[in-house]
């Protein structure tokens, strides 16, 4: 269930941080504005580079053990 809940949440964090980049991009909003939307794009943008480690760590778990390919439980701390 964790999985599909990391999964969810980088699409959501993709689908507002596109956007917030088309709205930066039309040029029509105010310096304070595009301050507060390049805060939340940061914020966004971690938690996308978060899901992806989760990802390349479950990747590495079904690949490297002992380099047999074997399964083994991921835990998402």
């Amino acid at each position: 269930m964790t999985r599909r809940k990391n999964a969810a949440q980088f699409e959501e964090a993709m689908a507002e941080l596109e956007k917030l980049v088309e709205q930066m991009e039309r040029g029509d909003i105010t310096l304070e504005e595009s301050l507060k939307f390049f805060e939340r794009g940061v914020g966004l943008t971690r938690t996308c580079q978060q899901a992806l480690q989760d990802a390349e760590q479950k990747v590495q778990i079904l690949l490297e053990k002992n380099g047999q390919q074997t399964l083994e439980p991921f835990t998402d701390e």
